[in-house]
């Protein structure tokens, strides 16, 4: 993918401006620019992965490491926050965005705003069998 198509290149590029707080030599994390709460971060890979399907595992490794990093942090930054959350959207029907991987680190406290709304009922062990089969079975056809 070459820069023009997608920002979160370009900001590795630095041909997008974004308001670094962390770099590496395989990540950078920066301030998002729609934030829920003041000091909300993206932390992304430098090497452009779509999603999580085209993410190398050490790569993603390094993504989460630095958000657990940077989630430490904001505890001691002064801003508000009284809890983290990490939230990785992969794919649209997730919600994601910028098709470039990026984790949000957003630092959370009581009366937010920020909800994520499911339907949160208790269900059945049969199911909840059928599910994990079914996603062991798809653990066992990854290479």
């Amino acid at each position: 993918m070459t820069g023009g198509e997608c920002v979160f290149c370009d900001i590795v590029r630095g041909r997008a401006e974004a308001s670094v707080v962390h770099e590496d030599d395989a990540t950078v994390a920066f301030m998002d620019l729609r934030p829920v709460t003041p000091g909300h971060l993206l932390v992304i890979p430098k090497a452009h992965a779509q999603g999580l399907e085209d993410l190398d595992v050490t790569l993603g490794t390094r993504v989460w490491s630095a958000a657990h990093r940077l989630g430490r942090a904001l505890r001691g930054s002064g801003l508000r926050c009284e809890g983290v959350n990490l939230f990785l959207a992969d794919g649209k029907a997730a919600f994601q965005e910028v098709f470039h991987v990026h984790l949000h680190v957003l630092p959370r406290f009581a009366g937010d705003g920020f909800r994520i709304d499911a339907d949160w009922k208790v269900r059945e062990r049969d199911e909840l069998d059928e599910n994990a089969a079914a996603v062991r079975a798809g653990l066992a056809r990854l290479p």
